[in-house]
């Protein structure tokens, strides 16, 4: 009986989460209906004209939909990339140091960035890479040409990316730190004893020990390969550089919220989460399959 009354009081503490689940998540998914409808917002839901299949028709058919494809597909492969490589190197760099108040003052340092919004940082970003700002400054100093950063679809598809691993490769090298946390020491004695050098001990007892890590976040982040970061690149990029810097998000705020396409916009939107949840599965079952991880 003491048992079924403790079963009792979790079952209640979980009808809050539930409650907000249906109303923010369940709920909001029968908008995605509009991608099959000619959405009038005076008409609403229920009584626009339904068109079937001509808003996704349409969207193939417009010129701009294989370049946010591809913008979006190099964006967020590239972030997927070097935000993996990044914070692992980072992680075996930091773990190496052995002054304890160092290594803190450093971690601080770098976890900084990923609490700050990218409303703040873009405005940190653009003054910097102003015609006159410190950066142009540095580089006219050294003899090169100032350069429009932020207006160049040269330049932009690179400031993207790395400025969203710099601020989120501190954060990212938790879960490395931790673990290399769990490798036994043992190891890493017994390594020295046979005389491998600092280098020797990384290569062969640092990252054989981190691999099934490395294996799930890299199979993990396939989901997410659509993601190319909305709130990044709408805070930073200008119709200028459209061409390099478009991706599906940014469209589909643009056609859906600016435009009033809301057929098209949900239709864009939706087909990018049926792929996204194709890639979530495959991802799932590969973590599976390579690193063991399951949830259910």
């Amino acid at each position: 009986m003491r048992y079924r009354s403790i079963q009792k009081h979790y079952h209640v503490m979980l009808i809050p989460g539930i409650a907000l689940l249906i109303l923010f998540s369940i709920i909001p998914m029968f908008g995605a209906l509009i991608a099959f409808q000619d959405f009038k917002i005076g008409l609403g839901i229920w009584k626009s004209p339904w068109v079937g299949l001509d808003n996704f028709k349409y969207m193939f058919e417009l010129p701009d939909s294989k370049r946010i494809f591809i913008n979006t597909l190099i964006l967020a492969t590239s972030k997927i990339a070097a935000n993996l490589v990044i914070p692992l190197v980072f992680a075996i760099m930091l773990n190496e140091l052995r002054k304890q108040k160092f290594k803190r003052i450093i971690q601080t340092i770098v976890y900084l960035p990923h609490f700050l919004s990218w409303v703040i940082l873009a405005g940190v970003i653009s003054d910097l890479l102003l015609l006159d700002g410190p950066v142009n400054r540095l580089a006219t100093a050294l003899g090169y040409e100032p350069v429009m950063f932020l207006v160049s679809n040269k330049w932009f598809p690179s400031i993207i990316i790395s400025t969203d691993v710099w601020k989120e490769f501190g954060f990212n090298a938790i879960i490395y730190l931790a673990a290399l946390a769990g490798v036994n020491p043992s190891l890493f004695e017994a390594a020295e004893m046979d005389g491998a050098t600092r280098i020797q001990q990384i290569w062969h007892v640092t990252l054989p020990s981190l691999r099934p890590t490395i294996v799930l976040l890299a199979t993990l982040a396939i989901g997410n390969v659509l993601n190319a970061g909305f709130d990044q690149i709408l805070n930073m990029y200008s119709p200028l550089v459209y061409e390099s810097g478009d991706v599906i998000d940014t469209y589909v705020y643009r056609a859906g919220i600016l435009d009033g396409q809301y057929g098209l916009a949900t239709a864009v939107g939706l087909l990018k989460s049926a792929i996204a949840f194709v890639l979530i599965m495959m991802s799932y079952h590969l973590a599976s399959r390579f690193a063991n991880y399951r949830i259910f």
